[in-house]
């Protein structure tokens, strides 16, 4: 990955202006997941397509959207290909695209079922979770919270990587908890939000207590390809003047927002 951003920076210029010239001045050219609900989706909308709705709106350009399942070359086949300009959701700091300024922060969330004594619960040093079954995603920040915490040994692992058009590890998960396979959930904020929305029988902890690392709590920016400059900048600007309504499609469906330490969750917005 170090050796790619190298390559990249050592590009003559003459090339870096042959790949800005990739983005379109006609459309607002999205790439997304088809099947990556509540985020994305081709069947049923997701926020992050309500979103790339807004902003295309307010460029007064057409939406069009390249589907193609998030894993293992979706950069590569989609943004770096030049069939789009855009990944709307991508997290702070990644270095296969350039950030554009963040949007939001959210937090990962523990579910647990309404009523149940876990339901107090905001920690996860917390002793009430000793000698519970945790469902946890492999490889994600919290599954080392539940490994240093002595946790580890009876939870559940669900896969990271998957085809979203085949499984559904959050669905599952969710669905283990609800009849008692486990205990306890631990999910992405902004998967675990909006899929327990309206749903009285659980409940929704953001961890914002955590102080050991990893962190729980990251900055979504969008991301566009490292050569385009003007093109960061105008979605930069295009982020800051309808923050309020990104913002208010965030909370309609469920995301919990919380400031950039990830210590406070944000008040809705007016």
């Amino acid at each position: 990955m170090r050796m790619l951003a190298l390559v990249l920076a050592l590009t003559p210029p003459v090339a870096a202006a042959q790949t800005a010239d990739l983005v379109s001045s006609t459309a607002f050219r999205v790439c997304a997941d088809p099947a990556n609900l509540p985020l994305s989706g081709r069947e049923t909308p997701g926020f992050e397509n309500e979103i790339a709705a807004l902003l295309a709106d307010r460029m007064d350009r057409p939406l069009e959207t390249t589907w193609f399942p998030m894993g293992p070359g979706f950069i590569r086949k989609t943004l770096r290909a030049g069939v789009c300009d855009v990944v709307i959701g991508y997290a702070q700091g990644d270095e296969l695209v350039q950030n554009t300024n963040h949007y939001y922060t959210s937090v990962y969330v523990l579910v647990t079922r309404s009523g149940d004594a876990l339901a107090k619960v905001e920690t996860l040093t917390d002793p009430a979770l000793q000698g519970q079954r945790i469902g946890i995603v492999a490889g994600t920040p919290p599954a080392s919270h539940v490994a240093q915490n002595g946790l580890m040994a009876l939870a559940k692992p669900y896969p990271l990587i998957v085809d979203r058009r085949i499984l559904d590890p959050a669905g599952e998960m969710l669905a283990d908890l609800q009849s008692g396979e486990i205990d306890a959930a631990i999910l992405w904020g902004p998967i675990g939000g909006p899929l327990v929305k309206g749903n009285p029988g659980l409940t929704v902890t953001p961890l914002l207590r955590e102080t050991d690392s990893p962190r729980l709590f990251y900055r979504i920016t969008m991301g566009v390809r490292p050569s385009d400059q003007d093109w960061k900048r105008e979605l930069n600007s295009l982020i800051r003047r309808n923050r309020v309504e990104i913002e208010g499609i965030l909370t309609k469906a469920g995301v919990p927002l919380v400031n950039d330490q990830g210590t406070a969750l944000l008040e809705a917005a007016p």
